[in-house]
């Protein structure tokens, strides 16, 4: 009887956070997207961390940046030219924003992620080689495996279930010159698979860094 009531417990928290996210992503559609319909870029929907309050969630690092190719020789785009320091950039402009603008969540920051990879070798893939990219595709409703797997052995660890996923970023130049950033990001559970919430957020600047946190602010506009 007491095993049963847990499973009980732990199922309508999971149906709970589930349904407060969703209320994030605006009604959904009556019918099935057509697979032609579900290719279009998803829009931008702001998260809602009510439901992730108190709770432990591990950000992934950002594996995928690009740029336009009119933008590859631009100076304008300053650290994003190299790969490396482009992701590191973006990673600490999201932390800044997630602990500025929502300190009620525990956020367990890419940095946190690799030290536990690190003190469990073998157990724990390196948090910067899951293949998380995948995860940009606007018509995946499942975290697939292997990501999923390694997820849940990362969360064992790390703590809670929920896993916020930048998947991709991406910036072009506007008609007016200004810069627009595109960051696709996924909200997901690591036991079930599920992904709780999505938006591709998008923002304008003079700057690169600028765009992004335009970006960023329709994910957690301020209050």
């Amino acid at each position: 009887m007491t095993t049963r009531i847990l499973l009980l417990a732990r199922t309508s928290r999971t149906v709970a956070l589930s349904l407060a996210l969703a209320c994030s992503r605006g009604a959904a559609p009556s019918d099935a997207p057509a697979p032609a319909q579900a290719q279009k870029p998803v829009e931008s929907h702001f998260l809602s961390v009510a439901p992730l309050a108190g709770q432990p969630v591990s950000v992934l690092p950002l594996t995928m940046v690009a740029a336009d190719s009119s933008m590859m020789a631009d100076s304008a785009l300053g650290p994003y030219r190299d790969r490396r320091t482009g992701l590191h950039r973006a990673d600490s402009l999201m932390a800044e924003l997630l602990q500025g603008r929502a300190p009620e969540v525990h956020w367990v920051l890419p940095a946190d992620l690799r030290k536990v990879a690190r003190r469990a070798p073998g157990m724990v893939t390196d948090p910067d080689q899951m293949g998380q990219a995948m995860m940009r595709a606007p018509n995946l409703t499942k975290i697939p495996d292997p990501l999923r797997s390694y997820l849940r052995s990362l969360t064992a660890i790390a703590g809670g279930r929920v896993v916020l996923i930048p998947a991709a970023l991406g910036f072009n130049r506007e008609p007016d010159r200004s810069v627009r950033a595109s960051l696709s990001v996924v909200l997901g559970d690591s036991r079930t698979g599920n992904v709780l919430w999505r938006s591709m957020a998008a923002g304008t600047g003079a700057t690169p860094d600028a765009a992004l946190n335009a970006a960023l602010a329709t994910i957690l506009p301020p209050e």
